[in-house]
This record gives C-alpha cells, sequence and structure tokens, in this order.
C-alpha cells in the first residue's frame, strides 16, 4: 500500500500501532477456531511455510493470486518440494463463489496443498483483522504442532499475485536474520494507461523510498540496510512461528491489522527487514473490502486530482531531524547512562521534558517501547511533523540524497 499519509490515514495507523488489548469474548461468543481447524486436512510432514489468505467475494481474483503461489521456485528457479508449503484460504462473509474457485483450482492443481474454510462471522467480527487473525494463529498452531518454531507464517491478500520466488527470497531474509520481512508492494498500472491518480502513486512510492533511503543513513539498522523499502502490509508480510507466538499475536483491528503487527515487533526490538527481493503485484482497483487501505488511498487521491489538490505528506526535513534525534536516543539508551548534557540535547531535538524522558531511558528493556513512549509523548504534548506538498518534500529529498552512496 503506497500512501501518502493524509491526517485520515495517520490517525487510523496512530490507533492501529495502540497496545490496547483485545476484550475477551462472551462465553457464547462462536468458535471460529475451531470451526476452521475442523474444516482443514492435517499439514503434511514436511510443511515449512504456510501461506493464509483472507478472502471475501473474492471469486474473480482468485485464481490468478493461486496460480502464482501454485508456480512458486526456489532461488535456482526450481519448483519448491510437495508439501513444503501450504495454502489456506478463509472465504468469510462470501456472497459469491470464492470458495468453489478456490476448490476448483485445487482439483486442477493436485500438486498444490490447496485448503479453503469457510465461516460466517458475527458482524462485528466480520473484518479482515479477524480473518487474518484466525488464519495466522491456525497457521502458528500447524507449524508449532510439527515443531517448526522457524516455520514461516506468510501473508498475503486474495488480488495479489506473488513473485516466482517470493516465498523462496522471504525465506532467504529469515535465514540471514530477519525475524519478519515485508515484501514490496508493486501496484498494476490501471488499463486506462496515463491516469493522474497512477501519476500520484508512483510520485508518493518515490517519496517514500527516498525517505527510507535518507532514514537508513541517518539512522542505519542492521538488520534492515540499505537498499530497502518501506512496506510492511498484508499483502507481503511474513515472520517464523516462534516469533508469531512471542510477540501474541496478531493484534485485531478492523483496517491496518498488519501495521499493528509491526508495531508489536518493534516493541520487542525484533528484526522487521524490508526487502527488495521480496515481491507482489496487486490490483488498482478502488473498490475494495477494507475501510482504509489502498483502495481507499487511491479514492482519496481521486478525490484531490479532481478538486486539483496536491497530496501533503510529512515533512522530509523535520523527519531527517527526527531520525537523527532517535539515532542519539538509542545510543544514550544502550549505554544507560543518566541524564546529562547529552540527554538535555535529544530532549531538546525531540521537543520532550528532559527528566521524564530520562526515567524512560532507564526504565525501558527494549528500544522499540522506548520510542513507542517517546511518540505518545510527543502527540500529547502537541509536538508533530508538519505536512508538506508532495512536490516539495520531492524536491528537498532528490536534493538530500542526491550523490549519497
Amino acid at each position: 500500500m503506497n500512501t501518502a499519509t493524509p491526517l485520515r490515514f495517520q490517525a487510523a495507523r496512530e490507533a492501529a500501532a495502540a497496545p490496547t488489548p483485545v476484550p475477551a469474548a462472551p462465553d457464547h461468543a462462536p468458535d471460529y477456531a475451531a470451526q476452521l481447524r475442523r474444516q482443514l486436512p492435517p499439514p503434511h510432514a514436511a510443511l515449512r511455510a504456510c501461506v493464509i489468505i483472507p478472502a471475501k467475494n473474492e471469486a474473480a481474483a482468485l485464481p490468478a493470486t493461486l496460480a502464482a503461489l501454485a508456480a512458486q521456485t526456489d532461488l535456482a528457479g526450481q519448483p519448491l518440494p510437495p508439501g513444503t508449503f501450504e495454502v489456506i484460504v478463509l472465504a468469510n462473509n462470501c456472497t459469491d463463489g470464492t470458495a468453489a474457485a478456490v476448490r476448483r483450482f485445487a482439483g486442477q492443481r493436485p500438486g498444490l496443498a490447496l485448503h479453503v474454510a469457510t465461516l460466517c462471522l458475527a458482524a462485528s467480527d466480520a473484518h479482515v483483522g479477524r480473518a487474518r487473525r484466525l488464519l495466522m494463529d491456525e497457521a502458528c498452531q500447524r507449524l508449532l504442532g510439527l515443531g517448526r518454531f522457524n516455520g514461516l507464517i506468510a501473508s498475503t491478500d486474495a488480488d495479489t499475485r506473488v513473485a516466482p520466488d517470493w516465498l523462496a527470497a522471504t525465506r532467504a531474509e529469515i535465514a540471514a536474520g530477519a525475524d519478519a520481512v515485508g515484501g514490496r508492494i508493486l501496484t498494476d498500472a490501471a488499463p486506462s494507461g496515463r491516469c493522474p491518480v497512477r501519476r500520484t502513486q508512483l510520485r508518493d512510492a518515490a517519496y517514500h523510498l527516498l525517505c527510507a533511503r535518507l532514514e537508513a543513513r541517518l539512522d542505519p539498522q542492521a538488520a534492515d540496510p540499505w537498499p530497502r523499502h518501506h512496506q510492511h502490509f498484508g499483502a507481503s508480510l511474513a515472520l517464523t512461528a516462534r516469533v508469531y507466538r512471542r510477540v501474541g499475536g496478531l493484534p485485531v483491528r478492523r483496517y491496518l491489522e498488519d501495521e499493528a503487527l509491526c508495531q508489536q515487533l518493534r516493541r520487542h526490538d525484533l528484526r522487521l527487514r524490508h526487502s527488495p527481493r521480496v515481491v507482489v503485484h496487486t490490483s488498482p482497483r478502488r473498490c475494495g473490502r477494507v475501510e482504509v487501505g489502498l483502495s481507499w488511498q487511491l479514492r482519496e487521491w481521486a478525490a484531490q486530482t479532481a478538486e486539483n489538490l496536491e497530496p501533503q505528506v510529512p515533512c522530509p526535513r523535520h523527519l531527517a531531524a527526527l531520525w537523527q534525534a532517535r539515532r542519539r536516543l538509542r545510543t544514550w539508551w544502550a549505554h544507560a547512562v543518566p541524564f546529562g548534557a547529552p540527554g538535555q540535547g535529544v530532549a531538546a531535538a525531540l521537543g520532550l521534558a528532559g527528566k521524564p524522558l530520562a526515567r524512560q531511558v532507564l526504565g525501558s528493556r527494549t528500544f522499540g517501547r522506548l520510542w513507542e513512549w517517546v511518540e505518545q509523548a510527543r502527540a500529547a504534548a502537541g509536538v508533530a511533523v508538519p505536512q508538506v506538498p508532495l512536490s516539495e518534500a520531492l524536491a528537498w529529498l532528490r536534493a538530500q540524497t542526491t550523490g549519497a552512496e
């Protein structure tokens, strides 16, 4: 999902990332997990990766998605051994032939371990966050039941086509030390050719990639070096079963559940890799299945184009100062030194009072939790990164990154 982070979307991201506990289900609530499990066969003994796809009324899109998964190869281009990965589709609250389409495809590709389950979720649960949580929980249980703690839980969407080496490239990143991997999500070009919304989307993607490059230079992370990108969304997001269990599973949100999961990873200082080697292509449709997502963003851009408005994005000059301050804060936290002149400089750069920040530095067990506190404290104090026109941001970023290594 390439986004220009308009205010509504940014607010939604912050709400999704908030560590609010999931309410316990009432005693009479349906046991969706048990219903799902009863519809699935036992996992193959050779299983190493479980691909999960939430689907609601996706009968038309799924065959292409499944065909791409059936064509998975290793990094040398050889087909993956049968049984080493499986695909589980959850068709929830469908009114079309989604499940039937999956079963037809499974009959045509007997070599692919493809399973489909159908559920009718209550209105309060009928959203992608609940469906993806059910699927990821089941995938985790299947892998851990085989003793595959480093087995891969890989999420994609029903209108997305993964690259032939999608699983293999993801596994390679895990083998290199990543705990979770966000893949590069590319949107198919609109069939109408030249399209103002498409142009805005490409310029927005350039903004985010230039930001990622500058961030990697100003606050480098060994686990996520340049080249990297900026996406960690459900269309291409994978993590090991061990890590999934450690963070407590996918937070249940109506939307941006993927963002909330990545925030959980950050709280634990786990290694999230934004790999350019892991690639998927997704639909440019503007009629989507979630309230805030790519389709919503495309509609927002279309509305702005119709009114001759330019998208606003976080000011990269202010982001650069924030990343520099974060690097200094990380050094302070790593050395666990008392508050002094260096701490005063970091606090001032962050726009926060020194003593409360010092207490958090000394009391935070992970840097991720410390930085989350910083973001919340800045928001409470009214310290925010201002928004600027996209063209202005791009010009500044290109000037900063020209000739940079």
